[in-house]
C-alpha cells in the first residue's frame, strides 16, 4: 500500500505493529509528531463452533486484537489526536457488533464490546475537538478473513461468498472510511453499516448457485 501511495505521487511510510502489544503500541506513538486520523482496523474471527463447543483460546485471541488492540491503539495516539484540533477515531467493528448468529458468538461479543468501546469513548471526548465513527462493514470478501476463519479450510472459506453476486471488497471499505472521515469538522458519522446489495441482513443473503456451511 506505501508503495501504490508514493508511486502515485503522495507519501508513505509503513511500519509493522502488533496491536495487542501495548510496547509496540506505546513505541509507535512516540515516533510520531503527529496523527490526524487513526483506524482501528486490525481484526478477525477465528472458529465457527457454537458456544457449548468453543475454544476459549480462539476468543481469547478474537477479544485481544479486536478489542485490547483498538484499546492500546486509541489510548497512545489520542494525545496526539487531540492536539491537532480535529482529530478522527474511527474503529472497524461489523454488522456482528449488532447482530447475533449461531457459530459467531465469540466474534459477536469481541465486535458488542468492540462497539461498546466506540460508543463509550464517544461520550467521554463530547466537547472536545475528536470525532469518532464506527464503520460497520456486513459480508466483505477479502483474502484471509473466512480463510482464518475456517482454520484454513480454502473450500470452506469461499463457500461462504458463493453463488454472492460481488459482495463487498476491502477497496469498498476503505472508501467508507474515507467519505466519514473528510466530512466537515463539525458533522460526526456515528455509525455507518455498509452491505452489499446481495445482503439485506446478517442472515439473508442472496445466492444464485450454493449455499453457506
Amino acid at each position: 500500500m506505501a508503495d501504490e501511495i508514493n508511486a502515485s505521487g503522495g507519501q508513505a511510510e509503513a511500519w509493522a505493529l502488533d496491536v495487542t502489544d501495548r510496547t509496540a503500541a506505546s513505541e509507535l506513538a512516540a515516533r510520531l509528531e503527529r496523527c490526524d486520523v487513526l483506524v482501528n482496523n486490525a481484526g478477525g474471527a477465528f472458529g465457527t463452533e457454537q458456544v457449548e463447543q468453543a475454544v476459549p483460546g480462539d476468543w481469547q485471541h478474537m477479544f485481544d486484537v479486536n478489542v485490547l488492540g483498538s484499546l492500546h491503539m486509541t489510548q497512545t495516539l489520542l494525545p496526539l489526536l487531540r492536539t491537532n484540533g480535529d482529530g478522527v477515531v474511527v474503529v472497524v467493528t461489523s454488522t456482528a457488533s449488532f447482530t447475533n448468529y449461531e457459530g459467531g458468538g465469540g466474534y459477536s461479543a469481541a465486535k458488542h464490546a468492540q462497539r461498546a468501546l466506540t460508543e463509550t469513548l464517544r461520550l467521554e471526548l463530547c466537547g472536545q475537538d475528536l470525532r469518532v465513527v464506527e464503520i460497520a462493514p456486513g459480508m466483505v470478501h477479502t483474502e484471509e478473513f473466512a480463510l482464518n476463519r475456517y482454520r484454513g479450510d480454502e473450500q470452506q472459506a469461499a463457500s461462504v461468498y458463493e453463488g454472492v453476486q460481488e459482495p463487498l471488497r476491502a477497496e469498498d471499505v476503505a472508501d467508507a472510511i474515507v467519505w466519514a472521515v473528510t466530512r466537515p469538522r463539525h458533522v460526526n458519522v456515528d455509525r455507518l453499516v455498509v452491505r452489499p446489495v446481495a445482503q439485506a441482513a446478517q442472515h439473508k443473503v442472496h445466492r444464485t448457485t450454493g449455499t453457506a456451511t
